[in-house]
């Protein structure tokens, strides 16, 4: 045995939102067996496969479509308005769990998009929950740009609107405003960064410190996962990143060492807890 020592991260896990999200889900799915979600409840497939077995039925908004008089959970990445429309016009009873920070932002870009003609960036990941429920807030007018190639390839006027989504990374998005600038741009900046991520980065960063080695946990589609695995793997030479339990590699440690478990705001507390068992067994 290699007498590992592990010890979890109180501060991974998930976030309000999406814990609030998957209270409301079980407690339906405790009372009534079945329910739909509109997309992944959580980017992360573990979770997912543990809510399916107590009820829970993914859908798309194409599903949507053909659905009558049934309860629809909303996640808590939130939806654009035509997906309440829909849900009016079928009898569709919405259980809205959005995050208030993602209802918050969509409030704060509708209103910006409803005041003026002034264009509309928005820094995030193309085709994510949240920013289509941006998007919908402008009639899918404004534009989205996840990297600095897509910005440089943006016909864009003088005068701007910069947004982000909540999960991406505060450094890059100071980074993309002072980039704006110095091309020459006026730019109305928006801080929308979900301070439940940012902290996350700055406290990973001392966290990681205290190990030989990390294991980052997560979801292969969550995007809040690849900015903070990022953050361990920037200051932990020997940091790794796993999906599920079963890709921990024991030639990873070396006899006696300690390893820090770290995760997403997508993340479950169990499986967390899961890895840590696995370690000490090895």
């Amino acid at each position: 045995m290699l007498n590992l020592t592990a010890t979890i991260d109180e501060n991974s896990g998930f976030c309000f939102g999406v814990n609030y999200a998957i209270e409301m889900a079980e407690e339906i799915l405790n009372e009534e067996g079945h329910l739909y979600c509109l997309g992944d409840i959580v980017h992360n497939d573990e979770e997912v496969e543990r809510l399916a077995k107590k009820g829970l039925k993914i859908i798309s908004t194409d599903d949507l479509h053909d659905i009558r008089n049934a309860k629809v959970l909303i996640r808590a990445h939130g939806e654009p308005p035509e997906t309440y429309r829909m849900a009016l016009e079928n009898d569709i009873e919405l259980i809205d769990a959005s995050c208030p920070v993602v209802l918050k932002l969509q409030n704060r870009v509708k209103e910006s998009f409803d005041v003026d003609s002034i264009p509309i960036l928005i820094y995030g990941k193309h085709g994510h929950a949240e920013v289509k429920g941006l998007m919908g807030q402008t009639q899918g007018k404004a534009q989205v740009f996840s990297n600095q190639q897509e910005l440089d390839q943006m016909v864009l006027p003088h005068h701007v609107k910069l947004f982000s989504q909540t999960t991406k990374s505060t450094k890059s998005l100071y980074g993309y405003r002072d980039y704006l600038i110095r091309k020459g741009h006026e730019v109305e900046f928006n801080d929308t960064i979900c301070r439940q991520v940012s902290n996350r980065d700055v406290h990973l960063q001392e966290f990681v410190k205290n190990f030989d080695v990390i294991i980052f946990v997560a979801g292969t589609k969550s995007s809040n996962g690849k900015i903070l695995y990022d953050v361990c793997k920037l200051h932990h030479n020997s940091s790794y990143f796993v999906s599920n339990v079963s890709e921990l590699e024991p030639a990873w440690f070396k006899a006696n060492d300690s390893v820090g478990i770290c995760g997403a705001t997508s993340t479950p507390m169990w499986q967390m807890r899961e890895v840590k068992h696995a370690l000490e067994r090895f």
